[in-house]
């Protein structure tokens, strides 16, 4: 939490969404977890509480800056390793429009239409291998 605080003022949720975020995930604590860490914090001096509009805003005390730049750990979102594959999404996505589209072909095609999509999809499965093959190009 202090790392996190160091780089600016943040609300408890907000600060739930930059772990989740920067972690891809992973890591996305609870309210239950998060809220009691920060009272600590202020218990022993390193987060200070504002409120604005009935929301709490927590920054850091002078001694909670102190902590963070005598510190030499890192920060703990750190240890989680970026996704290997960022183009993953874009993937699934692909995989779940096209799936669309046969599902239309299933339900509104006549009996030569599926046939042509039923040979694309087999050539198109053998290009993907293909491409998971570095490039090579299919065999037909």
């Amino acid at each position: 939490m202090v790392a996190l605080l160091a780089e600016r003022p943040m609300h408890g949720y907000e600060m739930i969404s930059e772990l989740a975020a920067r972690t891809a995930g992973t890591w996305r604590p609870s309210p239950g977890s998060i809220y009691p860490i920060l009272q600590t914090l202020r218990e022993e001096g390193l987060v200070s509480v504002t409120e604005e509009e009935g929301k709490r805003s927590y920054s850091l005390t002078e001694a909670g800056r102190r902590s963070v730049t005598s510190s030499d750990a890192p920060s703990p979102w750190d240890e989680f390793e970026a996704p290997e594959d960022q183009g993953m999404d874009a993937v699934l996505e692909a995989s779940t429009q096209l799936l669309g589209a046969v599902d239309q072909v299933i339900l509104a095609s006549t009996p030569e239409q599926k046939a042509r999509v039923v040979e694309l999809l087999s050539q198109t499965r053998g290009a993907v291998f293909a491409v998971l093959a570095d490039g090579a190009p299919p065999r037909r």
